[in-house]
């Protein structure tokens, strides 16, 4: 029994490794894991989409360079404290979800990953981001909620692709002038933060912008009021509310919010 038992589980094993292989996409969401698997590393360059969501990994390793071919890799939910720099070699990793871990920085090299489009770490330690994030040229999503961020970068200005910004529930005081040159930039979340003033061309610059939160801030809604430009976002802002009820999009009660409170 214990031999067929054995040779089943072994079976087992070949065949999921084969799946992985054949489609490219490794699952291992749940499934209790506490270190890295090593038989993903050994898959190589098979590997397009890792997910391993909601385990106790609390260490990835550097031989995750060799994964050179990853577009998607899902860490959310585990233990993780540290990224190691050889994540920069992910060359074509597009999304990259770190949400619920332990992590107080972010290595320099996360500059190198040029074809990153999706970046959530909300949820985590960070106390601020590296300047090479202004390197990401085609980022469309960073979500640095529920972090301990006092400010965002410069640099973060240069990310010319980015259409959303999730940064609420942090401690930011002010934001870089920089973010005026986000053209793309349709929405813009800071709730729960220690904003005072938004930089001076903001809605003037950023044209796409659609959706500004800033609920339980410092700034008060006539500061918000008398920015050059507020007329022109309060236009687009009715714009979409409007293109929403055309398309019987259910909307919450928030739905013509101005996202700054009174």
């Amino acid at each position: 029994m214990g031999c067929c038992a054995s040779n089943t589980a072994g079976g087992s094993k070949a065949n999921r490794i084969s799946r992985w292989r054949s489609t490219g996409i490794v699952g291992l969401r749940d499934s209790k894991l506490k270190t890295f698997p090593d038989e993903v590393i050994d898959m190589e360059r098979a590997v397009r989409t890792l997910d391993l969501t909601h385990n106790k990994i609390a260490d990835v390793p550097g031989e995750i360079s060799k994964l050179i071919n990853m577009q998607r890799l899902l860490i959310a939910d585990n233990l993780v404290e540290r990224l190691p720099g050889n994540l920069g070699k992910l060359q074509s990793l597009k999304v990259l979800m770190l949400d619920g871990n332990r992590i107080s920085c972010l290595p320099d090299e996360l500059g190198q990953l040029v074809r990153l489009e999706q970046l959530s770490i909300s949820r985590n330690m960070l106390i601020y981001l590296p300047d090479t994030i202004g390197s990401l040229r085609n980022l469309v999503l960073l979500n640095v909620s529920n972090n301990r961020l006092k400010s965002l970068p410069e640099s973060v200005g240069s990310c010319a692709s980015l259409e959303e910004i999730q940064a609420n529930d942090n401690v930011v005081e002010q934001l870089p002038a920089s973010l005026c040159n986000l053209t793309q930039l349709k929405s813009l979340c800071l709730d729960n933060n220690q904003v005072n003033q938004i930089p001076d061309g903001l809605l003037i610059h950023c044209k796409s912008l659609q959706n500004l939160s800033l609920h339980n801030n410092p700034i008060s809604m006539d500061q918000f009021q008398m920015m050059e430009g507020y007329q022109e976002f309060e236009e687009r802002r009715k714009k979409k509310f409007d293109k929403q009820i055309d398309s019987n999009v259910m909307m919450g009660s928030k739905a013509l919010d101005v996202g700054v409170d009174k």
